[in-house]
């Protein structure tokens, strides 16, 4: 006897594709340009991811997890289909995927090759503000304001002008809250704040520490290696989950009510943002003239791959 399994089929291909838009987006977000939001926008995934987040609340987490009790295994399944856990988990999966290999990338050349990557990830930035900005209208007193206290606020962060905590555990909680919100978003990318806030770094390093420990395990690593990066990367995904609940719904409450501001502001935060990787090249070089054309030739490199990128897609839209 032959069976029909074209439901199991599809629901591979589903899961698959799924898996091929985190992966996608996790690129975007784990590089300061193009923001995971946008690459959702431009894939036709964004509606859905959105509704899926937003679907998020402790109510429904606590109905999935009591689902072990047979007389709540209904409202349990109710619960995943409502937070489109099926969609969700492999995108999370894929975004996983992207961001450790990448952070392993720029852990590596962060050491090796500071001018390069920090140099390119200025061209990468300064595009996308450009790239974004097109397609908006500084029409009025008030969004030419809101731009300016963006570029404005972004560029005291980046000149050191404003000094923000180094490190510990609540200002690791206090990016991942910032860093994820902003990925979901369309336009500004999460990484990018990470660089602004002086964290980007430090967490790639975390996290490649983190994964390397753990695979050491299987052979002759301890359980000590571990926990130091592990502890760091908890709390990223902690702030992670509180901003998902929190800034994500504000921000999008206030591209509801005046997106054309809003979107100002956001991508004038970018634009001020441009500078900031600077810094890291400043940390282990000093400003010769030799140092400055190198940083220039990997940032027009860097802003010729974005400027490529928006061709090939048909441009980027934070509308």
């Amino acid at each position: 006897m032959e069976y029909d399994r074209t439901d199991v089929a599809v629901d591979r291909l589903e899961l698959l594709r799924a898996y091929g838009y985190g992966l996608c987006m996790g690129a975007a977000d784990a590089l300061p340009g193009v923001s995971g939001g946008t690459v959702a926008l431009l894939l036709g995934f964004y509606g859905r991811l959105i509704a899926a987040v937003t679907a998020f609340t402790p109510r429904r987490a606590v109905a999935i997890l009591r689902g072990y009790r047979p007389e709540r295994r209904t409202r349990a399944r109710e619960a995943v289909f409502e937070l489109d856990l099926q969609f969700l988990l492999p995108l999370g999966v894929g975004v996983i995927t992207s961001v450790v290999l990448i952070a392993d990338i720029v852990s590596s050349l962060a050491e090796s090759q500071p001018v390069a990557i920090f140099g390119f990830f200025t061209g990468l930035i300064a595009a996308s503000a450009v790239t974004l900005g097109r397609s908006l209208e500084f029409d009025s007193p008030t969004r030419i304001g809101a731009a300016v206290v963006g570029a404005t606020l972004a560029l005291l962060v980046a000149a050191d002008i404003v000094q923000l905590p180094g490190s510990g555990p609540i200002v690791i909680v206090i990016a991942g809250a910032i860093a994820v919100s902003a990925m979901i978003l369309p336009g500004v990318s999460g990484s990018l704040l990470l660089i602004l806030f002086g964290q980007y770094v430090f967490l790639s390093n975390e996290l490649s520490a983190f994964v390397r420990a753990i695979g050491d395990l299987v052979g002759d690593g301890s359980l000590a290696a571990v926990i130091d990066p592990g502890t760091t990367v908890a709390l990223f995904v902690v702030g992670g989950v509180v901003g998902l609940v929190t800034i994500a719904r504000v921000v999008r409450t206030a591209l509801a009510r005046n997106r054309g501001l809003t979107l100002v502001f956001l991508v004038s935060l970018i634009a001020g943002s441009v500078p900031a990787p600077l810094h890291n090249i400043g940390e282990t070089h000093a400003w010769t003239t030799e140092t400055i054309a190198m940083t220039a030739a990997w940032a027009a490199l860097g802003a010729i791959a974005l400027f490529a990128l928006e061709y090939l897609v048909g441009g980027f839209d934070p509308e």
